[in-house]
């Protein structure tokens, strides 16, 4: 498990990628559609993923009142969100809505690491489904 933390951080330390245009998405229906797509689970998270054709990649972070109070949502929404800030410029693939879902408890209690780990794994999982697809 440590291996594979270490190998997290060296992918994104390893990709100097310019900083990719990520797009929000902000409303119902884009998250909607999103849910349509692929899913993955895993135990700090779920990740989505749905083909869009405007050629970016849009972002949407969700967490429910099952995660805990406004504070506890907002501190698990910020986590999220600072994790794909750095790995989707990196792992991202245009033309891709990436919806992430913050869990109970274990998106904020986990350490920063192992979210990032999820992470990656979920993205990767997912990219070899679509790569599956087509």
């Amino acid at each position: 498990m440590a291996q594979q933390l270490d190998n997290a951080d060296n992918i994104l330390d390893d990709c100097e990628s310019p900083e990719a245009n990520i797009q929000t998405l902000k409303k119902r229906r884009e998250f909607i559609l999103a849910s349509r797509g692929l899913r993955h689970s895993c135990k700090t998270m779920i990740v989505q993923l749905n083909q869009n054709d405007l050629g970016a990649i849009r972002l949407g972070i969700t967490c429910s009142k099952k995660v805990g109070n406004a504070v506890v949502r907002n501190r698990a929404k910020r986590r999220l969100r600072a994790i794909a800030r750095e790995a989707l410029p990196v792992l991202g693939r245009v033309g891709f809505d990436y919806v992430l879902i913050g869990r109970h408890d274990l998106t904020v209690s986990s350490e920063f690491k192992i979210l990032k780990n999820d992470f990656i794994l979920a993205l990767e999982a997912l990219h070899l489904k679509t790569d599956g697809e087509a």
